[in-house]
């Protein structure tokens, strides 16, 4: 079932929709035509108590002022591109720049900051689907070429939220994209979220400058604080020595997902418990990088649904894309996008419960 709502109004007058998506067994999703964002999230406990296990607020201007991103879309280019610059067929482009020298995100305008047209509502039972629509013109930030960029949302039983996404350009662009939900599976609004266990499949990580641009160096996680490969609290390490941490406040780092080959359908790259409550979620991806993100930017000054002020790792975000700055980097994935082979990119975010131990 898919019920649509009003959201807010923007300062031009323009209204924003929200679309609620919802299984029978109560699973539900809202999406927000602002950012086409995931507002929320819910789904049971192991005593089957819902909570949304995304933060989110309730008010329009809450995300149009606030830091975070949360749960929204980033486009053109999700994460940093150095200096703003990239060179793309022996021609330099230059973006807009919003984190110092550096661009994060698509620019001062990303896709997270434009209303999205609702371009389909498919409302079945057992898979109720939404389609959010941007065109984004030649030179949009900076960027080149015309783009036509689609995010689908779609519930499948009994736990999966399914997020398709598909961009097509008339010339040569950049181009990567990703969700910037932050997770709480104990609950929105619940506090720290530093007590999860936490597990990447990835056996190497990208290090970072004091910017926080990548290094170009892939290293070996085997030694360091890095190495979620067996799982492990999220804060366990977050206070450590290490000089990565100390630049990232905490867990700001791409992970090289370990994969096979280039497989069209998407691979488990992490997986998240959180014994308390019981909620487990399992991220499924077709990208090549995660980047986990620690909630270090959430600062306590908005508050959230819950009414309670959301400070810093009261979520963290693991976000499935292309590596930062890979248009500077020649031996990362490319994000180049061109007219002949559209993107096309699926993560699924599946969550359940643990049953509880045998007494």
């Amino acid at each position: 079932m898919i019920t649509r709502s009003a959201f807010g109004t923007l300062p031009g007058g323009e209204t924003v929709e929200r679309l609620e998506l919802a299984l029978g067994n109560g699973f539900s999703a809202a999406i927000l035509a602002w950012g086409a964002t995931l507002q929320s999230l819910r789904c049971p406990d192991r005593e089957g108590r819902f909570d949304s296990v995304v933060l989110g607020y309730t008010r329009l201007d809450d995300y149009r002022q606030a830091g975070g991103r949360l749960g929204a879309t980033m486009g053109r280019y999700a994460n940093r591109i150095e200096n703003g610059r990239f060179q793309l067929d022996g021609r330099w482009h230059q973006v807009d720049l919003n984190e110092g020298s550096h661009a994060i995100h698509g620019g001062p305008e990303g896709f997270d900051r434009r209303l999205w047209q609702v371009a389909a509502v498919i409302d079945l039972p057992d898979r109720p689907e939404v389609v959010l629509r941007l065109d984004s013109p030649d030179g949009d930030q900076g960027f080149p070429g015309k783009l036509i960029f689609t995010v689908s949302y779609a519930l499948r039983p009994p736990g999966d939220l399914v997020i398709s996404y598909e961009a097509s350009c008339d010339r040569p662009t950049v181009f990567n994209t990703t969700n910037h939900a932050y997770f709480n599976l104990a609950g929105e609004g619940s506090g720290s979220a530093l007590g999860h266990r936490l597990a990447i499949l990835a056996d190497h990580f990208l290090p970072v400058t004091e910017e926080l641009i990548p290094t170009g160096e892939v290293r070996a996680v085997q030694g360091t604080v890095f190495d979620f490969r067996e799982p492990k609290p999220l804060g366990q390490d977050i206070r450590a020595d290490d000089t990565q941490i100390r630049l990232g406040r905490g867990y700001d780092h791409c992970y090289v997902l370990s994969r096979d080959g280039a497989e069209p359908y998407p691979r488990l790259a992490a997986h998240v418990a959180e014994d308390g409550c019981g909620r487990r979620l399992h991220v499924l991806t077709t990208e090549p990088g995660l980047q986990l993100h620690s909630g270090n930017v959430l600062t306590g000054r908005y508050r959230g649904a819950s009414g309670r002020a959301y400070r810093q790792s009261d979520g963290f975000c693991l976000e499935t894309q292309h590596f930062p700055n890979a248009p500077n980097v020649a031996h990362f994935p490319s994000a180049v996008l061109r007219p002949e082979h559209p993107y096309r990119s699926t993560t699924i975010y599946r969550l359940g419960v643990t049953p509880p131990s045998p007494r």
